[in-house]
């Protein structure tokens, strides 16, 4: 089996493969470009596309060439796969910021000091605003039927559910199949990867490309990552786990790796950090919590450099001494109306995501602390004294959580 497949194995990224034996020769003969789609829906990507740009990184670390397609073009229109309604259309302005934005995160993940293996970008609007309507239906909407198209499950679960799909959104696949004879055209792209969800339109561009040009071309397809408490990979219950400094703190990037289930340690180890195999085999005894600090470093330092992750790891450690005073910890600006009404208020507001009944609750257990003090009356307001000598105070919410609250 060629290295690059087996370690895509080794790792956990193997989901599904259109033809393994012919892929495997190809990769083993020669570099070869493969392409992962991006829709720019957001300012940033999250945690949830991080398996995908770690597969690029892994075909990098193979000799072969990454294209990121940042998909312009089908942002406007919006994918159904996975998604129980239509999404919210942006403005071509939003679109084009995201765009840039996303660049930067695959510079830093895929950076390369050789030419041959440096990313290629590409943005699916340039050839998709050019289409004719009437040509793309002839051409290509030919080899798509409408009843193979209703057995995909990104067609067939909305329906099921009797949820609307908008014709607009019908189209997602056939632009996607487009997408990879685009670039099988002109930039000799062989391989599409994308996560399981994804295999319809996968197969969709590899039958479309063979059927026009008569070249073969590969579709790999990864797991759907959830965590071993059954949430899907990237969400907490503060939001969505950014891949943007802007966007979260490079301390919070490094704590949500810290904070991970125990049981997904190892196999976040593999999937999300540069350590090799070997390595982790040899670390797979060592305390769970010295495991956890080994991801949340690999993982911070390969998005925000060693000086942040040093720095993160050293505010955590410094935090959960009783005697912290919290003055380096994520800052949270509050005004005087939500400091004059109850803690549980307060709590809500700094922590969005917890109830007001488990607030309640972490208050009568002693889970709450303003300034390392316990606080058992869900009633107490925070005296606005307590602010004159440092200019904040330092709220921690369980073992995990804790604030500099600025007035």
């Amino acid at each position: 089996m060629n290295n690059f497949l087996k370690e895509f194995k080794d790792r956990g990224y193997f989901y599904q493969c259109t033809n393994e034996k012919e892929l495997s020769y190809l990769l083993s003969k020669k570099s070869t470009n493969a392409y992962i789609g991006f829709d720019s829906t957001a300012p940033s990507l999250h945690v949830g596309s991080l398996l995908q740009i770690m597969c690029l990184r892994l075909l990098q670390k193979h000799g072969h060439r990454p294209i990121v397609l940042l998909g312009g073009g089908t942002t406007r229109i919006g994918d159904p796969s996975g998604k129980e309604e239509t999404r919210k259309l942006l403005s071509e302005q939003q679109i084009e910021n995201n765009i840039n934005n996303i660049k930067r995160v695959f510079k830093i993940f895929l950076k390369n000091n050789n030419p041959q293996l440096k990313p290629i970008f590409v943005n699916n609007y340039k050839w998709l605003s050019k289409l004719n309507y009437i040509n793309f239906l002839r051409d290509i909407g030919k080899h798509f039927t409408i009843n193979k198209m209703l057995t995909f499950d990104s067609v067939k679960l909305r329906l099921q559910r009797e949820q609307s799909l908008s014709y607009m959104e019908f189209n997602y696949m056939i632009l996607q199949a487009y997408d990879f004879y685009e670039l099988n055209k002109s930039k000799n792209c062989n391989l599409q990867i994308g996560g399981s969800d994804q295999w319809g339109n996968i197969v969709n561009g590899v039958e479309l490309i063979k059927r026009e040009t008569g070249n073969h071309a590969y579709g790999l397809t990864t797991p759907l990552i959830t965590l071993a408490s059954g949430a899907k990979m990237g969400k907490t219950e503060k939001g969505a786990v950014w891949l943007s400094k802007e966007m979260l703190s490079p301390y919070d990037y490094w704590q949500f790796w810290r904070n991970t289930d125990d049981r997904d340690v190892l196999k976040f180890l593999k999937m999300f950090t540069d350590l090799s195999l070997g390595e982790i085999e040899n670390s797979k005894n060592r305390d769970i919590n010295e495991l956890k600090i080994l991801l949340a470093n690999n993982a911070t330092e390969m998005l925000h450099g060693k000086k942040e992750t040093e720095k993160s790891e050293k505010l955590a450690k410094n935090t959960f001494k009783e005697n912290s005073t919290g003055e380096n910890l994520p800052a949270i600006k509050i005004n005087n109306d939500i400091l004059s009404k109850n803690l549980v208020e307060l709590i809500s507001f700094v922590s969005k995501g917890i109830s007001k009944s488990e607030i309640r609750r972490l208050i009568k257990s002693n889970a709450i602390k303003i300034d390392n003090k316990n606080i058992n009356d869900d009633k107490h307001t925070v005296d606005p004294n307590l602010f004159i000598d440092k200019g904040f105070i330092k709220l921690s919410i369980g073992k995990k959580k804790h604030f500099k609250i600025i007035i």
